[in-house]
C-alpha cells in the first residue's frame, strides 16, 4: 500500500488550518512554515481542495483559507478523494478479468489484500479532521 506525500500533506495542512481558522483565515505561507511543506506544493493541493469544496479562499490583506465545513464533517476519505489519492493494496483493477500478476488468474493472496484495503478505507471513512484535532494541540505562530 502506498499513500503519497500529496495525501499526507493534504491531511497535515487541513489539520493545521482547522486549528487556526476560527481566529482568521489562514495563509498557505503560515501552514508551509509550521508544517515544513513547500508553498508551491500547498498551492497545488489547495487548488484541488477548493475545487472539491473542502476549503474556501478569502481575499484581501487578512485573507487566506478557511474550512468550508465543520471539521467533524470532513472525513479523511473526502480529503484523499479531493487530491486524487487512492488507497490501494493491489495493482490490478477489481473489475479486471486479468490477474494481479499479469496472468489469467488473480494471485493466491489477492483476497487477503482486498480485505486489507477495505479495512484501511473504512478506517479513513471513520476518521475526521475533528478526530485529529482532538489528538493534537498547538499554538499559532
Amino acid at each position: 500500500m502506498k499513500l503519497t506525500s500529496k495525501g499526507r500533506y493534504a491531511v497535515m495542512a487541513l489539520v493545521d488550518l482547522a486549528r487556526f481558522d476560527n481566529i482568521n483565515p489562514v495563509s498557505l505561507r503560515d501552514i508551509s512554515l509550521r508544517q515544513g511543506i513547500s508553498l508551491d506544493y500547498l498551492e497545488q493541493i489547495f487548488s484541488k481542495l477548493k475545487k472539491n469544496q473542502i476549503v474556501k479562499s478569502i481575499r484581501g490583506k487578512q485573507g487566506g483559507y478557511v474550512l468550508n465545513k465543520n471539521p467533524n464533517d470532513i472525513k479523511l476519505t473526502n480529503i484523499f478523494h479531493a487530491v486524487d489519492e487512492k488507497v490501494k493494496t493491489v495493482q490490478c483493477k477489481k473489475e479486471s478479468k486479468k490477474g494481479c500478476n499479469g496472468k489469467a488468474t488473480k494471485c493466491i493472496t489477492h483476497n487477503l489484500w482486498d480485505e486489507l484495503e477495505i479495512h484501511i478505507n473504512t478506517f479513513f471513512e471513520n476518521k475526521s479532521l475533528k478526530d485529529l484535532l482532538n489528538n493534537n494541540k498547538e499554538t499559532r505562530v
